[in-house]
């Protein structure tokens, strides 16, 4: 009998249009054995949340360069909490600023993968994070 996949979440939080780096992780993810739903453009924290919820996903990925992440991000980590949802692995990726990093961390965000990291890293850490 095989292990269940990991399955991860990927969402475009905002307003942000903008959604190339996404579907290359979502494509690597895949590639590499995981399950991945994508959501797509324009979500909001509670659409993400719901989504995460209902399909009972073990990470989540959000890409963002909309600049919106010191807003979006923490209300996403709350709904979690709210939802007792708050074991779900959260990544991120795309346009934050290195000085916005650590806090967002501090949010409980595991990693923020910036442009240029490689895939099999960002497969790596989800692996390693959910695996825990």
């Amino acid at each position: 009998m095989s292990e269940r996949k990991i399955r991860v979440l990927i969402a475009k939080p905002g307003l942000d249009g903008h959604d190339r780096g996404a579907k290359v992780i979502a494509r690597a993810l895949r590639d590499s054995g995981m399950e991945v739903i994508y959501t797509g453009l324009r979500q909001t924290p509670e659409q993400i949340v719901a989504a995460a919820v209902q399909e009972d996903v073990d990470a989540i990925g959000l890409s963002i360069l909309s600049g919106a992440h010191n807003v979006l991000f923490p209300e996403i980590m709350r709904l979690l909490k709210e939802e007792g949802a708050d074991d779900i692995a959260v990544f991120a990726g795309g346009i934050i600023p290195e000085k916005d990093i650590p806090k967002l961390k501090a949010l409980g965000i595991r990693e923020i993968f910036l442009p240029g990291t490689s895939t099999s890293r960002a497969v790596e850490a989800i692996r390693a994070a959910v695996s825990k």
